[in-house]
């Protein structure tokens, strides 16, 4: 149904008009803010932070919702909240009545940790600043409401470091961060626009041989190569590919490999990550990908230690609801979508944010948008 076709008359008649107001104010406030937010973007990804190190990116952040450059009411801004890179900004409206029910709570998320070496080739720099706009354009909208609104509405933003490594959302869930929050939103840039990127579940895991170093001219039979057990649990990785699911990938680097040829290694390290569609695969991939570590150990005689990451992530769930609303709104501004089959299966593990014990909570799959539409 079009616009112009909706029926005459009657509630809906009143809520349709007020609703394109809403979202017009929203749009107006992110171009008000376009030059702020471009360059919250732009600072961020000037000086790249790795995980759990973003003390400048949490400044940017903390100093940029604290601003009296941006218009309306203050938020209240919590700097290093729960995580030292961690920030949370909060405003709400004021409840219709004193014993009204609670306020919905509605928060977007907001990252900015970079990679090694490369920065931010991820675009966290565009998370946060995506975040930010669609935190200030829904404060707009509700601002632009009559006072005190029908519905009281809390707006959180939460700063959550560590996206790339160690998994800082999941830490934050652990400390009562997403305690009480009814939904939350993120997007993910990317060089197309979906609305929903099915991410799979992830597990990261570090290995480590012990063996015993010797002259490797003079006495190397007296040595135990790690090295030796580092290369075949490399190829028994790669044997077992042929037995792997189309949709499991395993893929990793020996990060120490010795010291010096003539010196029979005593210790090398290895690193890989192991994704998988769902947690029960996962679980099976991962017992598969430990035999081989563990059989390279015994081949060789050295000692091995495997030691998973604190964080597992989970496989993102979608959102059928809240896709179809992404979509039907991101068309009405001109963004057009790629198709369903055209989404590329789980490239990698997002950090399922499970609010537990809560039957109203709802969790926003991470939709994908370009760097244009972010501009938009």
């Amino acid at each position: 149904m079009k616009p112009q076709d909706a029926p005459q008359g009657g509630p809906a008649a009143a809520v349709l008009p007020a609703l394109g107001t809403l979202k017009q104010r929203a749009c107006e406030s992110v171009e008000l803010n376009a030059e702020l937010l471009s360059a919250l973007s732009r600072d961020i990804w000037s000086r790249p932070e790795l995980a759990y190190e973003e003390h400048q990116a949490h400044d940017t952040m903390t100093r940029f919702f604290s601003s009296g450059e941006l218009p309306g009411a203050a938020w209240a801004v919590q700097p290093r909240y729960k995580l030292s890179t961690a920030f949370r900004a909060e405003w709400g409206t004021a409840a219709p009545q004193a014993e009204g029910p609670r306020a919905l709570r509605v928060a977007f998320l907001c990252e900015y940790d970079a990679l090694p070496g490369i920065g931010h080739a991820c675009g966290h720099n565009l998370i946060a600043e995506v975040g930010a706009a669609a935190a200030l354009g829904l404060k707009a909208a509700l601002e632009s409401l009559p006072q005190p609104a029908p519905t009281a509405v809390q707006i959180t933003v939460l700063g959550t470091p560590a996206e790339e490594q160690g998994g800082g959302k999941i830490d934050l869930i652990k400390a009562g961060a997403f305690d009480g929050l009814d939904v939350v939103f993120m997007a993910h840039p990317s060089q197309e626009n979906a609305a929903y990127l099915p991410d799979v579940a992830e597990h990261d895991v570090t290995v480590k041989y012990y063996g015993k170093a010797s002259h490797a001219a003079a006495y190397p039979w007296e040595g135990v190569n790690a090295l030796d057990a580092a290369v075949l649990a490399y190829n028994n990785l790669s044997v077992l590919r042929q037995q792997m699911k189309p949709t499991w990938r395993v893929h990793g680097v020996i990060k120490n490999g010795g010291v010096k040829p003539n010196i029979i290694p005593s210790y090398t390290e290895l690193e890989f990550y192991l994704r998988a569609p769902s947690m029960k695969d996962l679980s099976v991939l991962i017992e598969k990908v430990e035999n081989c570590f563990k059989s390279a150990a015994l081949a060789t005689g050295c000692k091995v230690e495997i030691k998973g990451g604190e964080n597992d992530y989970y496989n993102v769930l979608p959102n059928n609801s809240l896709q179809k609303a992404y979509k039907e709104n991101g068309k009405k501004l001109g963004i057009e979508f790629i198709s369903e089959d055209c989404i590329l299966n789980g490239l990698s593990g997002y950090q399922f944010l499970l609010l537990k014990g809560k039957e109203d909570s709802s969790v926003a799959s991470p939709c994908l948008c370009s760097r244009k539409v972010l501009n938009r």
